[in-house]
């Protein structure tokens, strides 16, 4: 692991190329049950750039109405979550948290999909780090410290990388900035998974 900040850790290639393939192919098991949908803005109903689902048995969602919320059934289709991937819950036990994931967050990137600075704050267990997986063509992750416009750094993140979130910076600023595409032959078309592993409530 190297740690690019207190508490912000950072493994290239956790996964190699057929633990990858293999994940995908859960993947989209998942999103059969549980299709890809376009969150919204609190307040402002704003799309999100990017399409997200969930697995596990709490999922993130978000719209204009009732904002940002953990729930245990689609949006959609009122259906709930399918179970999170046995190979996703590897990068989990990288972190070394007593307690499961309860909840992991598929945000499917296209070539123009961007993710501008945010914490992760909505979940109660604040004590346990959020596991993230990239999954397909490069992209720029840029993180910062717990206040807003503080000094960022940048780095470049491939397909099978993995980043924990947690301790001093649980509650750090960060997103991505943009994609590289073309850069894997993970999936048929241009475009990135991120898989965020949480634990939602105290353990």
């Amino acid at each position: 692991m190297i740690e690019l900040a207190p508490g912000l850790l950072y493994q290239p290639g956790f996964y190699d190329r057929a633990q990858q393939e293999a994940l995908v192919a859960e993947l989209r098991a998942a999103v059969r049950q549980a299709p890809l949908f376009t969150p919204r803005m609190p307040r402002t109903g704003k799309e999100f750039s990017v399409r997200m689902t969930n697995c596990g048995e709490l999922g993130w969602v978000s719209d204009a109405a009732r904002g940002y919320r953990y729930q245990p059934r689609h949006p959609v289709t009122d259906a709930p979550w399918p179970a999170i991937p046995a190979l996703a819950l590897r990068a989990w036990e990288a972190g070394g948290f007593r307690a499961p994931p309860q909840a992991c967050l598929v945000n499917f990137y296209d070539a123009k999909a961007r993710m501008g600075l945010h914490q992760d704050r909505d979940e109660q267990a604040l004590d346990a780090p959020v596991a993230s997986i990239s999954l397909g063509d490069s992209c720029l992750f840029r993180f910062g410290g717990s206040t807003r416009g503080g000094p960022t750094k940048s780095i470049r993140l491939e397909s099978g990388d993995l980043v924990l979130i947690g301790g001093a910076s649980r509650l750090c600023f960060h997103g991505v900035d943009k994609l590289y595409p073309g850069t894997s032959t993970l999936l048929a078309e241009a475009g990135r998974i991120n898989l965020t592993l949480r634990r939602v409530e105290p353990a």
